[in-house]
């Protein structure tokens, strides 16, 4: 669901199978509720008459990122319930259009959000805090709206332009290099463009001014930036200087740390097959229609094995009990790997459930 004005909008399809979790519906109606579209369109506006200023384009993230931190707040305080909470964001940022349940994680605002719900601020500290910032604010605030006699528009405005002019060459540096990603064997099994790179592969890209002497001067570093980048790079994660350090044993890992995501022998197909077999429907009065979801966390093990099992919320009548009953049976996965070795990988499940 995503909310503009006084508008909620969601999916017709979920609603009316009674899919969308009223946490969602009660975060989106925080939204309406304080009026944050409002926001939002005051500083499009802003940044539509001080277009030549990006520091509008920073506050607006910011200012929505805060937007979803009040909306997280609201809900933890009407379900008193953090841990599902973070469990449904999980599993809502896990999920694709087509299977329930994902690999791919993205963590950039979601990770943000969870820490932000388990983070305790002492009022005594808050006030110190605000105290001190307060006369650095007022001070900052002057200094920037005092105009120095010696400057000049023309000159300000001319540095602005290489300013962008540089960024841009820097953007654009590694458009036309071909990566070749090597296995633990040292072969070439794919190629990728920058931008298609995963985190771990972006680290070990060299460095941008490898060769450069340092210091450099600023005519070396805008050729550097100019000249581009090389036609072709090599990635090999298995090079020794590209292993990360090791987390300490026992170490239960999420998705995102991952280089190699678990997977279930035979593709996510099989594994919803093997779930359909087996999974019993209770028996449940002649009134009663099972529809909904049931959420599970386990973890992969280093061998595959799922363990530890936690189910977050059920829709009654043993739902919950028979999923863990047939995850339980599930043959074992192939595991997550860091840099080719595997580890505990936790995993967020939910199982859709809808009786004939």
């Amino acid at each position: 669901p995503y909310t503009f004005l006084n508008f909620i909008f969601i999916n017709e399809n979920e609603y009316e199978s009674n899919k969308i979790e009223p946490e969602l519906f009660t975060h989106e109606l925080i939204h309406v509720n304080q009026k944050h579209s409002l926001d939002v369109l005051l500083i499009e506006v802003i940044k539509t008459i001080f277009w030549f200023n990006p520091v509008f384009i920073f506050y607006k993230r910011a200012m929505q990122l805060n937007h979803e931190f009040l909306a997280d707040e609201k809900v933890v305080k009407s379900y008193n319930n953090v841990s599902f909470y973070q469990n449904l964001l999980l599993s809502k940022a896990n999920q694709n259009p087509i299977y329930y349940l994902a690999s791919n994680l993205n963590y950039s605002v979601t990770k943000k959000r969870l820490i932000m719900m388990t983070t305790t601020t002492s009022t005594s500290r808050g006030l110190l805090k605000k105290s001190i910032l307060l006369p650095l604010l007022t001070g900052l605030v002057y200094f920037l709206c005092t105009k120095t006699v010696a400057q000049e528009v023309q000159t300000k405005t001319a540095g602005s332009k290489e300013t962008v002019k540089k960024e841009s060459k820097i953007g654009s540096y590694y458009d036309k290099t071909t990566f070749k990603i090597k296995d633990e064997k040292g072969k070439v099994v794919t190629e990728k463009k920058y931008k298609d790179l995963t985190a771990a592969e972006q680290k070990a890209v060299p460095n941008l001014f490898e060769g450069v002497k340092f210091p450099a001067t600023k005519e070396e570093i805008d050729a550097k930036l100019e000249k581009g980048g090389p036609e072709t790079v090599e990635i090999d994660l298995y090079d020794p200087k590209n292993q990360k350090i090791k987390k300490t044993e026992g170490t239960i890992y999420k998705t995102n740390d991952l280089t190699e995501d678990p997977s279930y022998p035979g593709g996510i197909e099989q594994f919803y097959k093997f779930i359909g077999q087996n999974f019993k429907v209770p028996v449940t009065p002649a009134d009663v229609k099972l529809k909904g979801r049931v959420y599970i966390t386990f973890v992969i093990e280093k061998d595959g094995a799922l363990s530890d099992f936690k189910m977050l919320r059920d829709i009654g009548y043993g739902t919950g009990d028979e999923a863990l009953r047939v995850l339980k049976l599930c043959p074992n996965w192939i595991p997550g790997k860091v840099n080719g070795e595997p580890v505990a990988t936790m995993y967020s499940l939910p199982i859709t459930i809808q009786a004939p």
